[in-house]
């Protein structure tokens, strides 16, 4: 596979997106994106602007639809929608790929690689996962406010590939830090685990800041944490037993007023990542004859809200 000339999907134009799909597109690669509405009309109007601490960039004649099957056998596919879209557009994706043609899902949580296998070939699906703050500033226009950001990806089986070379070639001629991981499982349950933090900032109304400073939801913090991780050693996953301890000191150093997607979209009304998160941790840990009462109680207040949001 050679990575100069592969064709990219970017399905899903958001901050996640749009930014790594600017990036490419900016680098020389063949990119449509797959994006919605007033954005969409924006980006096929005006070309993707993209404002970044690490430095503004425009393209113009950015090729963008809103159907994934407008997309014509592309090689790599970058899926940047939330995680419950995944079962929407699992069926239109199955119906673009070729026989080569590699899926590289960047949701948070556990679940969109195997709700992929459901319809495509495990072969053709790899683990990944990233990490960006950003957001749609205004239609058209995607703003990267905080962290360089990274996608970390590997194949599912552990093995090394050359497609996965070929993809970390084009990721560093688009200046994207990336990196390859021998055991993806492992990374992805390390980020499922410390954003299962975001539930407990909806219910509590507060920010990291506020969350990690009073003692008694400082516990409650605590005690989420290391229900999930003690989850994790029961599947098996291979995760050092420190790593809790580091998670906590790595959200004491996030800044005071920081929150999570899942987080705002609970408090304005909008249907969260809830069930692929703590949702996932509760479901998981009966399977297991766990007890994650935490997790249980975080899941539960936001039912009735995620129930509103999605009009059921």
């Amino acid at each position: 596979m050679n990575h100069l000339n592969m064709k990219i999907a970017i399905i899903g134009a958001g901050g996640v997106g749009g930014y790594f799909g600017g990036r490419l597109a900016k680098a020389g690669y063949d990119v449509t994106f797959v994006a919605r509405g007033a954005h969409l009309e924006a980006i096929l109007t005006n070309g993707l602007t993209v404002k970044s601490i690490l430095g503004d960039f425009h393209i113009d004649n950015v090729k963008a639809t809103n159907n994934i099957k407008d997309i014509n056998k592309p090689d790599l596919i970058i899926i940047c929608t939330k995680a419950w879209q995944i079962k929407e557009i699992r069926d239109d994706l199955k119906d673009i790929i070729h026989s080569g043609s590699i899926l590289l899902p960047l949701q948070n949580g556990i679940s969109a690689a195997g709700e992929l296998e459901e319809q495509i070939n495990k072969s053709q699906i790899m683990g990944s996962l990233c990490r960006i703050i950003s957001k749609i500033d205004s239609p058209g226009i995607i703003n990267h406010f905080a962290i360089t950001p990274s996608i970390v990806f590997g194949e599912l089986d552990k093995t090394q590939s050359e497609r996965a070379s070929a993809i970390k070639k084009v990721f560093d001629a688009a200046g994207i830090e990336s990196k390859i991981s021998d055991d993806i499982e492992a990374e992805l349950w390390k980020k499922f685990i410390g954003i299962c933090v975001g539930g407990l900032l909806a219910v509590t109304r507060s920010t990291y800041g506020e969350l990690r400073s009073l003692p008694e939801t400082r516990q409650l913090m605590i005690d989420l944490l290391n229900e999930a991780y003690l989850l994790s050693q029961k599947k098996g996953i291979q995760i050092n037993s420190e790593f809790v301890n580091k998670t906590i000191a790595a959200i004491d150093t996030f800044p005071h007023d920081s929150t999570t997607s899942l987080s705002r979209d609970v408090w304005e009304g909008r249907p969260s990542e809830i069930d692929y998160q703590n949702g996932t941790v509760v479901m998981l840990a009966a399977q297991y004859g766990l007890d994650t009462p935490v997790n249980r109680f975080v899941y539960q207040c936001l039912l009735p809200m995620e129930i509103k949001a999605r009009g059921i």
